[in-house]
């Protein structure tokens, strides 16, 4: 038999909403298509989007929630053996204007080195997913993935990434209507442009939020949600109060409020692209910091 080599990787990815640690483990044989396993995936529900967007900076209670989230977050890496890892920040840590400096006093303070990227290297590394899996080669999708401070767009055609773009339309920036009309505009100008030779397209959706609405909906896993489903989940979201989507729809309470606008988005990117059916394969940014790490391995 074969001998099986089994590594851990972990991706920790933070966010405009939560911070995240996902560590995956890697299973490889000579000859066969290795196997990621996800192993533990812990979330943080620091809300740096709603420091950053409204004030232009990073408080600092925030910053001393992340020097505590980053010890945890490094004390699990060393009880699991983990082989490599990546932290990567995105949309809030990029727009504030403390962001570096707060990136070098957790390095100081923790150990954990902090990679601000931009919104064309978190569209990247989402595409590195296994996301081929999940398309058919001889059909056209837009890959959409919702975050608290931006979306990032990818569209894909005969199994190869055509097109990509990342805009400011997050969640928390909607929440706290930072984003006006022009942007919606000029999100409906690009996705249309983008689509309108394709004959047929079908949405991807990733992000913890349609993560959420995929779970309530009691589907089974690998069958797409409907426009009409969205649209009358959409509805249905609408007409309740905060408290009532934490209680009856059992979320979380910072899930709560951004849901809305993240399915409005999802929403919004069928309307414009024409879809009928949005998939919900489970897949995102930290997801890709895993891949590219392993490719990154493999191609030493």
């Amino acid at each position: 038999m074969s001998k099986l080599s089994i590594e851990k990787y972990a991706a920790i990815d933070i966010g405009s909403n939560a911070i995240r640690l996902l560590i995956v483990t890697v299973f490889e044989r000579p000859g066969i298509e290795p196997k990621f396993k996800k192993t533990s995936l812990v979330r943080v529900p620091i809300r740096l989007g709603e420091d950053v967007f409204v004030h232009g900076k990073i408080s600092n209670k925030n910053y001393l929630r992340m020097v505590d989230a980053m010890n945890a977050f490094k004390l699990l890496l060393k009880t699991q053996y983990i082989k490599n890892y990546r932290a990567c920040a995105t949309s809030a840590m990029r727009n504030a204007i403390n962001g570096e400096m707060i990136v070098n006093k957790i390095l100081e303070q923790t150990g954990v080195k902090i990679n601000i990227i931009d919104g064309y290297d978190e569209a990247a590394l989402i595409a590195s997913t296994n996301i081929n899996s999940y398309v058919n080669n001889d059909e056209n999708y837009l890959y959409v993935d919702v975050g608290g401070g931006s979306t990032e767009f990818t569209i894909y055609s005969n199994g190869k990434v055509v097109e990509s773009r990342s805009f400011r339309l997050g969640t928390v920036r909607i929440i706290n209507n930072l984003v006006d009309k022009s942007l919606w505009e000029n999100v409906e100008e690009w996705i249309k442009s983008k689509t309108k030779n394709y004959k047929e397209v079908t949405l991807l959706g990733s992000g913890g939020n349609i993560n959420t609405i995929y779970k309530n909906s009691g589907k089974k896993m690998g069958t797409p949600l409907s426009y009409f489903y969205l649209s009358t989940y959409y509805k249905h979201i609408k007409n309740l109060s905060y408290e009532e989507r934490i209680f009856d729809l059992n979320m979380n309470p910072d899930r709560a409020d951004v849901v809305i606008p993240a399915t409005k988005i999802y929403l919004s990117a069928m309307k414009w692209s024409k879809a009928k059916n949005i998939y919900v394969p489970k897949i995102g940014l930290a997801d890709g910091i895993i891949r590219s790490l392993y490719n990154k391995r493999m191609n030493q």
